[in-house]
Formats: structure tokens, sequence, C-alpha cells
């Protein structure tokens, strides 16, 4: 059986708003924290109407340092549940330091939404605002797409090797590059079957 192709998507920065702490960009912390970004709801629907699997992947440290818990992040995904139409949501509750298997830059995350869905990582993209995310994407053969928004421009360096197919703006942008690239691929290949 052939796999289905999957748009795998960090949660915070590109689904959700980051919030401001110590001068960072950050996960929220309290559900009064926790807004959606726009054009996140429709994007994802035009997503699973292309056919794609759409699986959220996150890393939420947090979990482990004690700043917040399984609770309050189960409440946010609630949230996103009723408010996004994705398949799946996966988290990584640890710290660097703990060295799983499943915190991004890892594939991890990845590779076990994969099997449970039966996806095709090498027709699937990734949609991410940070290196850790760039990383795992390509680590399992997904096209990796950046969110560069204008409140994140990156703090942080990207490692030698580490980038991604293409940088967007938004998360609506992402959206209309994966569906282009989908439907131009599928009239390549029903043009190829027709000769």
């Amino acid at each position: 059986m052939v796999g289905r192709p999957a748009v795998f998507l960090d949660r915070d920065g590109v689904l959700s708003a980051n919030v401001t702490r110590d001068g960072r960009l950050v996960a929220p912390t309290s559900v009064d924290q926790f807004q959606l970004l726009p054009g996140v709801p429709e994007g994802v629907s035009r997503l699973k109407i292309g056919g794609f699997v759409t699986v959220v992947v996150t890393n939420q440290p947090d979990i482990a340092t004690g700043r917040s818990s399984w609770r309050l992040v189960e409440s946010m995904h609630a949230i996103l549940r009723s408010r996004v139409a994705v398949d799946d949501i996966r988290v990584c509750p640890h710290v660097d330091a703990d060295n799983c298997e499943c915190r991004k830059p890892k594939p991890g995350l990845l590779v076990a939404a994969a099997a449970d869905h039966r996806l095709a990582l090498s027709d699937s993209y990734l949609v991410g605002d940070r290196w850790r995310d760039v990383a795992a994407g390509r680590a399992v053969g997904c096209t990796t797409i950046l969110l560069r928004s204008g409140d994140d421009v990156a703090q942080e360096e990207f490692p030698p090797g580490c980038v991604p197919n293409f940088v967007v703006s938004s998360f609506s942008e992402a959206v209309d590059l994966i569906l282009a690239r989908t439907f131009h691929r599928g009239v390549a290949a029903v043009a190829v079957r027709s000769v």
C-alpha cells in the first residue's frame, strides 16, 4: 500500500502565537496566552481538501522544566482541535539533556506518526519556524518550509547543511506553496500517463 502525503506542522510560531519571555519568543504557558495565528483554520482545511494528513509535531520542554504541565498543554490542544481540523497532535515533553528520540531536531515524532497513519514521508512537507523543525523534516526526506514572520526574525543560527527548501512569511503562503506544488506535480503525472 502506498503511503499518504502529510503536512507536519510545528505548533508555536506556525499555528499559534509565541509569547515573549526574557526577551525570547517561546511557547505560551497559560490558556489565556494561547492564540491561533491568522489564516490557520482555513489553511489547514485547504490542506485536508488537498489530500494531506495534517499532523502537529511540537516540542514542549516546559513540561520537563515544570513551567507547564501535560494538563495545560492538553487544554491548549483541546482549543486547537476545536478550531482547526488537524488529524493528530504529537508532543515531545523533554529537554535536550534527556536525549530522547522525539525532541526535534530528531525525527521521532514524524517517524511515529508516519507509522501510525501510513504516511509517505518523501511526499510530505514540514512547516516550522526554527532550525530544529527543518532538521527533523530533512532527516526523513520531507520538503521543508521555514516560516519567517516579522515577529520572529530569527534570533538563531542554522547549523551547517540545515537549509529549508522554501522560506515563507505566513502560514497562508506556506499552504499556497504546498497546494501549488501538489497541483503541478499532479498535472505532470497525468501528462506522463497520457503519453
